[in-house]
């Protein structure tokens, strides 16, 4: 019975005999056919291609010429094969070992190179709303302001200062002038509010989580490079150093807050809510630390501060509101830090960071 009767008679519900015979040459001899004796056996012979051809000659004197050319399956070596192909269970647990002991000791270093891409993700995303900030005084020819606020990340109501997170928001004059947020006004104190009615809100509000501004140590020697403890130095203030020419411990006290002055200190005459609009909204947060961009592109702290050569904006990765501890000394810190820094006249914007 050749193999298509032999299915046949399968399906059908039949029964077929198979007997497989083996040569020393390796070749293998199917034999099928039915119970009954009185039907004739077939001889056919498995070549290692997995095709089935009949065999000639007699059963004494098989020939391998039946594959013609192909080479014929050994059953004693493909079980062999297919033995030596597993795993021991012991060698399964080695491999399993090695992999849980590599796990743990690359897993500080996962911890590092995340904490590395929060603080350059920050800085972009600080760079981001300066960029957008002066492109939309210039390309609409009026003010806009950027607030920033640093508020308790683990507080549930918005506004709460606090450290954790970094807040911001722009918004933009709607008739194209300062609404009296410039050094020339004659405004004192710090409750001089921008009104609200009179400002656009561009983009949305801006948040940053697991993020604080820092004060940092200026660098000392071999200054104006590239990288962070090289990056160029602030203007120097003979009073209040360099606090007048960044930002940074937004609600620590007096003088140890950026930006500072010893008439206010450190707080804009002329801060701004958000939201705004018409009728005015009840505010949600309060900036009362703020950047001034021209239609020309300069920029002031406060709207009131002389311009400066270089304003920095100094970027530190928290836990929840634990900050970082200084070491060795104030103003330097261990591991992924970031500083931005914006030009007073030309406000191009430059990141640098360790």
């Amino acid at each position: 019975m050749f193999p298509q009767e032999a299915s046949e008679r399968l399906r059908a519900g039949g029964c077929v005999s198979r007997l497989v015979r083996s040569t020393p040459s390796g070749s293998r001899f199917l034999l099928l056919g039915t119970p009954t004796p009185s039907l004739r056996l077939q001889k056919f012979v498995v070549c290692n291609s997995g095709s089935v051809v009949r065999a000639k000659g007699k059963w004494s004197r098989p020939t391998v010429a039946s594959c013609e050319g192909k080479p014929t399956i050994n059953p004693q070596q493909s079980t062999l094969n297919s033995v030596r192909a597993g795993f021991t269970l012991l060698e399964l647990l080695i491999v399993i070992g090695i992999i849980a002991l590599l796990l743990v000791l690359i897993a500080p270093a996962f911890t590092t190179i995340k904490s590395g891409t929060d603080v350059t993700s920050a800085a972009y995303t600080v760079k981001g709303v300066l960029d957008t900030a002066r492109t939309y005084a210039k390309a609409n020819n009026t003010y806009t302001w950027v607030g920033f606020f640093e508020e308790d990340i683990s507080s549930a109501t918005p506004g709460n200062a606090g450290t954790g997170r970094l807040v911001m928001s722009i918004v933009a004059s709607k008739d194209g002038s300062n609404l009296g947020a410039d050094p020339s006004s004659s405004a004192t104190g710090t409750e001089n509010w921008i009104d609200p009615t009179q400002l656009t809100q561009v983009g949305k509000l801006v948040k940053i989580d697991n993020s604080h501004l820092p004060l940092f140590a200026m660098c000392t020697s071999n200054c104006g490079g590239d990288t962070f403890d090289t990056r160029p130095v602030l203007q120097l203030d003979p009073v209040v150093g360099y606090n007048a020419s960044r930002f940074g411990e937004l609600n620590a006290p007096a003088p140890n807050t950026a930006p500072y002055d010893t008439t206010n200190n450190g707080l804009t005459k002329f801060p701004f809510q958000y939201p705004v609009g018409n009728p005015a909204p009840t505010p949600q947060y309060r900036f009362r630390r703020t950047l001034r961009f021209s239609p020309r592109g300069e920029c002031r702290i406060n709207s009131t501060y002389d311009v400066r050569r270089l304003i920095e904006i100094s970027l530190l990765q928290t836990h929840g509101t634990v900050v970082p501890t200084p070491t060795p000394n104030a103003g330097n810190y261990i591991g992924n830090v970031a500083a931005v820094q914006i030009t007073g006249f030309g406000g191009s914007v430059k990141i640098y960071r360790r």
